[in-house]
């Protein structure tokens, strides 16, 4: 891990995230996942979120387009912080469609469900159900 990687590192995970989210990830951080949420803050976001060749709309979209596809429950997190840099919701919608597309429409779903719901738009009582089972913690 890089000591030069934490402060700028740190910079953009409360750009990206949101200062008050990152405060209160900080607040839980324990003896326990210390280590985790240092290397989380130098690698992903000092070192990889960073980077100069992708701008931070791109990687949000490209970040929740994995999240999707993988079924991930951080992906909640990255469809409240989208927000913060700008992304649009339509602009996830085509996402994904993407994702229904490449990963399967069984990802899709989850992913559109818990998109509906973060941006406040009506869901079903089984999408609300799906998404009850998901309770993100962490970035």
């Amino acid at each position: 891990m890089s000591e030069a990687d934490y402060e700028p590192g740190m910079k953009v995970r409360k750009e990206v995230m949101g200062s008050e989210h990152v405060e209160r990830t900080l607040a839980r951080t324990t003896e326990f996942d210390a280590d985790f949420q240092r290397f989380i803050t130098e690698m992903a976001w000092g070192s990889v979120w960073a980077r100069p060749d992708l701008d931070r709309r791109t990687r949000s979209l490209v970040t929740i387009a994995i999240l999707a596809a993988l079924g991930r429950e951080e992906l909640a997190l990255h469809l409240h912080a989208s927000s913060n840099i700008g992304v649009d919701p339509r602009e996830i919608a085509e996402v994904l469609l993407h994702v229904a597309v490449y990963a399967g429409v069984p990802a899709a779903n989850s992913a559109f469900s818990m998109a509906k719901k973060e941006f406040d738009q009506p869901v079903s009582d089984s999408e609300r159900e799906d998404s009850l089972k998901a309770s993100p913690e962490g970035i």
